[in-house]
């Protein structure tokens, strides 16, 4: 059966590239065949006109020349999409994960083999997460719900000059639903597999003839479906003490669901050239950390045992299975190391509160300002080693983050309205402060220590972008914006009770390390419509991520700054929408050149103090690398109520250069040419197609299919085979009935309809430990959602 379901879904994805790639061919013939009055279909059987702002304007697109996907707040829930890491399934050159315990509630995120997966606030994100025009800074708390979505904009490639620093790889844009005052609203209640219950509403309220709220909640429950297992209670006689009885040896659950949000928006409207909108929003997690499982254990650490009275090696034997781990929690006592332990819990809080004014100043210009207010606040733990052993274990460790921003935009027209100019400023003040609490007893000696961090930081930026339109049909755009940020590292390095440590962190604790620095990027852009539904642009367009210093220092020594990396794209493109928009067919294809590559180095002794060895885990510029791909995506709306959709990618990233502290021929144990970086699939493809079904007095019922696939990846720099995550393919399913007027439906789906077993992330402590896990994604579930709306 496995073989027979490998073969079908071969098949299918070999299907929806041939159909991404080449739909009009298709499309084509079957218009062919379609009745003479065809053309008159209804706008409810063409493809959706979207409205995008992802030049400072508002914009049809299929007139913006960028390579971007704009996804309806509506599409999203027909996908049985619940969080922004669902949306990139369908999204070329995409990969978008949820990460492991490690680095606690964050988003990994990468866009055509660029981005960034390491939560330390400390460092930067190469994706730019905006909801709302408002920057989120850090990877955690990027985790968003799709909560009262209007549209999701996924920019790809460096936006440099249109979002600022560290949308290097691309932008994500979160638009939610304004106001409207006309007492509308919904609420939706799901029940699924293991408990999962979600319920969600929303309401907006007419208060004044010039004011209107909308106030819309979240709350999401679901057991875990990972088992932490008791290995003495599954294996005695071992010398490894049970904590549970047989035969219920299961500790906990991990990877559950406990998440609550809500948020609130006030639009004020006294004429039509004045509005203000203000915007308050609150997040919780609350639930067991992310699940995790071992997959390669062979410790050669100190004495190459565990700690246990009976000498038992740390080796395969620890390995669980599919969807559990004999995690403990706990390290015992070793010698002169007491025992230590961790709740193995995550506790989030985030809120933000943000004001946008839009001022129409004449019948040409506009003044937008948008000022916010972000603070979080995360207690998070984990254990790399999945085992009663216990070899690193992390926590709890908490953060918290605050941040300031503002951003003012003059956008207008000019010269006859053949000038579309936006000018403006855009400047945020953030301060982290990260307590991590660190029991790594691979080391020699053991590393046993509190760390706590505050690093200050602000960026400034002014900005111009500008498009001529030369011809109705010629139009020529540039941009420019100059950056500047600064950031101050304070280490803490303390034992449990507050006390030096000795040795190297001696001269560590306290000491600070200073970074600035200043960039200048462009952008170059000519599209030309060669007929009222067709597009074409090239591009040239740049983007960087910035600077820091290393937040992770084992030795005064090793508090060293890196530079900025930087990224210069061309890029040609066509966008499509083909007899009388039924298909749609968006292509792109680019070639980058990545400058100063940031990575993590794992070893770097020229910088241990003389005559002592300590670990490392520094960021340094490491290199160059050659990136290309092209990307199709299409829709087809054959006659009403048929939808299909398809997208495909494909990304080469090489490298051109490494520096010899960071791989090579000369450092096996670095990066070496032919590798890519972590979260960077050669080929993903998706597919999906739906089709209302009119049933008369009883209302509509509509099934859909969705099918994506991503070929393999790695979760770590250096491609160790340990952290390779191969290639898979995932399917979803969902049926909907609505009744006649509309306000009720009710769906059922099952998401990974095949129960593929895959691996989202996967991780290797270092090369020396001998330990290796990885994060599997769920298995196939099931839901049921009941929705009315008044």
């Amino acid at each position: 059966m496995k073989t027979t379901t490998s073969t079908m879904l071969k098949t299918v994805g070999c299907l929806a590239v041939a159909m991404a790639i080449a739909p009009a061919a298709w499309a084509q013939a079957a218009a062919a065949d379609a009745p003479k009055d065809a053309a008159a279909t209804s706008e409810e059987g063409k493809i959706e006109e979207i409205t995008v702002t992802a030049q400072f304007r508002r914009q049809n697109l299929q007139r913006t020349p960028i390579a971007i996907t704009a996804v309806s707040g509506e599409m999203m829930e027909a996908r049985s999409q619940v969080s922004i890491a669902d949306v990139a399934a369908q999204t070329p050159s995409v990969t978008l994960k949820p990460n492991s315990a490690n680095y606690g509630s964050s988003l990994a995120a990468n866009i055509r083999g660029v981005g960034q997966f390491d939560f330390h606030p400390a460092l930067e994100p190469g994706v730019g997460v905006y909801v709302d025009d408002v920057y989120y800074s850090t990877l955690t708390g990027s985790v968003l719900d799709l909560l009262d979505l209007d549209r999701v904009e996924v920019l790809r490639g460096p936006q440099g000059t249109l979002a600022g620093k560290n949308s290097i790889g691309g932008a994500i844009k979160l638009y939610s639903k304004r106001p409207t005052g006309d007492n509308s609203g919904y609420i939706s209640g799901t029940y699924g597999s293991r408990n999962r219950f979600d319920l969600r509403g929303t309401v907006d309220l007419g208060l004044a003839k010039d004011l209107s709220l909308r106030l819309t909640g979240v709350t999401r429950a679901q057991d875990g479906y990972i088992e932490r297992r008791d290995y003495g209670c599954d294996h005695p006689g071992q010398g490894i003490p049970a904590l549970r009885d047989a035969p219920n040896c299961v500790l906990s659950h991990q990877g559950e669901v406990g998440y609550w949000a809500t948020r609130g928006a006030l639009r004020y409207e006294p004429s039509s050239n004045f509005e203000i909108n203000i915007i308050g929003d609150y997040t919780a997690e609350k639930h067991e950390i992310a699940g995790g499982v071992l997959t390669y254990a062979n410790y050669k650490g100190a004495g190459d045992v565990n700690p246990f009275a009976t000498a038992i090696p740390y080796d395969s034997r620890f390995i669980c299975g599919r969807f559990c781990n004999y995690s403990s929690y706990t390290s015992p006592a070793d010698g002169a190391l007491g025992a230590s332990s961790i709740p193995g819990r995550l506790s989030y809080t985030g809120w933000g509160l943000s004001g946008q004014v839009e001022w129409k100043l004449a019948d040409n210009i506009q003044l937008v300002g948008i000022t916010a207010y972000r603070k979080y606040d995360e207690t998070f733990s984990n254990e790399d080693d999945l085992s009663p052993m216990s070899v690193v274990l992390g926590g709890p460790n908490n953060v918290n983050f605050h941040a300031w921003s503002n951003e003012l935009r003059l956008t207008g027209d000019a010269l006859g309205r053949r000038l579309h100019y936006t000018i403006g400023g855009y400047m945020i003040d953030q301060k982290s402060f990260y307590v991590s609490r660190q029991d790594i007893r691979y080391a020699v000696p053991a590393l046993v220590f509190v760390s706590g961090d505050p690093v200050p930081a602000n960026s400034r930026a002014v900005f111009a972008h500008a498009a001529y339109d030369l011809t109705d049909e010629l139009v020529i755009t540039g941009g420019i914006r100059y950056t500047k940020e600064e950031k101050n590292y304070t280490f803490r390095r303390r034992d449990r009770a507050g006390n030096l440590l000795g040795g190297q962190y001696t001269t560590l604790d306290g000491k600070t390390g200073n970074y600035s620095g200043d960039n200048i990027d462009y952008r170059a852009n000519i599209s030309y419509q060669i007929t009222p539904r067709i597009n074409t642009y090239v591009q040239w367009s740049t983007g960087f991520k910035g600077g820091g210093v290393n937040p992770r220092p084992y030795s005064a020594s090793q508090v060293v700054p890196f530079n900025p990396e930087t990224l210069s794209t061309w890029e040609v493109g066509v966008k499509s929408d083909l007899f009388d928009r039924r298909v749609r067919l968006n292509l792109a294809a680019y070639t980058s050149e990545y400058k100063d590559i940031q990575l993590t180095l794992n070893s770097c002794p020229q910088y241990n103090p003389p005559g002592v060895t300590v670990p490392c885990a520094m960021p340094a510029n490491v290199g160059s690398a050659r990136i290309k791909g092209f990307e199709a995506e299409s829709s087809v709306r054959l006659f009403g109520g048929l939808m299909y959709d398809a997208s495909v990618s494909y990304t080469d990233f090489a490298y051109k250069s490494i520096a010899a502290q960071a791989g090579g021929a000369g450092n096996p144990n670095g990066v070496q040419y032919g590798m890519v970086p972590p979260y960077t699939p050669k080929w993903k493809w998706s597919t999906g197609v739906q089709y209302e079904i009119d049933a008369g007095g009883i209302g509509s019922v509509t099934p859909r299919f969705d099918i994506s696939h991503q070929s393999k990846i790695w979760g770590v720099a250096v491609n160790s085979p340990r952290t390779q995550i191969n290639a898979y393919t995932l399917a979803n399913a969902r049926l909907t009935w609505r009744n006649p007027k509309r306000d009720i439906e009710a769906s059922l789906e099952v998401t990974n309809l095949f129960d593929e077993y895959y691996y989202l992330t996967a991780s290797e402590v270092s090369v020396t430990t001998g330990v290796a896990n990885a994060q599997p994604g769920r298995p196939r579930e099931w839901a049921i959602t009941v929705k009315k709306s008044f």
